[in-house]
């Protein structure tokens, strides 16, 4: 439990962190780029309503100024851009090239023509931003810019973003590791406290329990036959099975030592308490049928694995609807071991499944008073699953309750 509650720790707050991290840099990115196409357009814009040439700066430019485009001494010089005018026919008029080197007039009208074709005002051909104005009778001007720089910087931007957020996820990764074990400390101290409680309660209450039961049997032997001496019997022995209970449960909570690890033949244990239990299905008006693949073998505690199917079978003998039947399979699937244990059960509330797993919980509490049920036999076959790192989940389909027990194979 304190490994499973360890790791599903780590996962959320890793996976908290790439998530934010994720938002962050799809900002950044996208936010960058935008400023990089909207400076880009107002250069567009600029050179297109002064006939193709930048005008002097009138104010001292602030290189903090955002996000707006400003003009310097320097900017004509640094700009790559091209000016095509257009007449109303379509057709190229003017060709302005004397600030750019990397295009000569065949590509410049080559791209017009993509231009054109495309049927956009603006946008991207390659690393190049144009925009196209409608100059009204006088025709067209398309102003294509060199975005090579820019486009690059984003790039660029885009790379250091996500290799920062790796180095990031890969520190608190590290961190967590080392951390986590102090986190999840107090909260195993306490696990680990309860189950000594249970224990040492449960031994403690044995004796009074015993001599109860002792001085009861004395009473009977004395004043004979009596409903209320045996009415003690009865709860003394309940709660002297109770307190077993209790302890099994506080003991399977235990993580298994590599001692305990042993391959199990769970086909074997499976089929040996399946028999045990046909007969109390068919004295009970009910049939128990098996489909067990021969040869699956598991890791872990034999005497554990074999109280699993006894818990699971014991169940659905005892709240299987009368005159069901109970079907019970096990098989290998990929690198699991499935076993499924299906019984019809009319009077069950689906929303209760949730429920099943908990302490001296009862989903019938007057039908479990009388087959002796507790409360605690799903929680001790959960646990048991857990203890071998598998899962024990229930479900409610076509009028039958299903409990399916994965563990893993060997």
């Amino acid at each position: 439990m304190i490994r499973t509650l360890r790791r599903r720790f780590l996962l959320i707050a890793l996976a908290s962190l790439t998530g934010t991290l994720a938002v962050l840099c799809l900002v950044i990115n996208l936010g960058y780029h935008a400023i990089t196409t909207r400076r880009a357009d107002q250069v567009l814009q600029m050179l297109h309503q002064n006939a193709g040439q930048f005008p002097e700066p009138e104010t001292q430019a602030d290189p903090g100024a955002f996000p707006g485009f400003q003009v310097t001494l320097e900017t004509p010089f640094e700009t790559r851009y091209v000016v095509v005018r257009l007449t109303g026919q379509r057709e190229v008029a003017e060709v302005d090239m004397e600030h750019i080197a990397a295009l000569d007039r065949e590509k410049v009208i080559q791209q017009v023509e993509q231009i054109l074709d495309g049927g956009k005002s603006s946008g991207y051909s390659g690393y190049y931003r144009y925009q196209v104005f409608d100059d009204g009778e006088e025709g067209q001007t398309i102003v294509v810019l060199d975005c090579f720089l820019q486009l690059q910087a984003a790039n660029n931007v885009l790379r250091l973003t996500l290799l920062a957020s790796l180095a990031c996820i890969a520190i608190v990764f590290l961190l967590l590791v080392f951390l986590s074990r102090r986190v999840v400390r107090p909260f195993a101290e306490n696990l680990e406290k309860q189950r000594r409680f249970v224990t040492d309660a449960s031994h403690e209450l044995k004796t009074p329990l015993a001599i109860i039961s002792a001085n009861t049997g004395l009473l009977e032997a004395s004043l004979g036959e009596n409903r209320w001496l045996a009415s003690t019997q009865v709860q003394v022995s309940r709660l002297d099975r109770l307190i077993g209970h209790l302890v099994e449960l506080a003991r399977t909570e235990e993580a298994l030592t590599e001692e305990e690890l042993q391959p199990v033949d769970l086909s074997g244990a499976v089929t040996g308490q399946m028999e045990d239990y046909r007969l109390l299905a068919q004295t009970s008006g009910k049939e128990l049928e098996s489909d067990v693949a021969p040869g699956v073998t598991v890791r872990g505690a034999a005497d554990n694995l074999k109280r699993l199917c006894t818990l699971l079978l014991d169940n659905a003998v005892k709240y299987c609807d009368s005159g069901g039947t109970i079907r019970l399979t096990l098989a290998q699937r990929g690198r699991w071991a499935v076993l499924s244990i299906a019984n019809p059960c009319a009077g069950l509330d689906p929303a209760q499944l949730p429920r099943l797993f908990d302490r001296f919980y009862r989903a019938d509490a007057s039908r479990s008073r009388d087959t002796g049920g507790y409360g605690i036999g799903l929680s001790t076959a959960r646990a048991i699953v857990q203890r071998h790192r598998g899962r024990l989940t229930a479900k409610s389909e076509d009028g039958l309750v299903v409990f399916t027990a994965r563990l893993p194979l060997t």
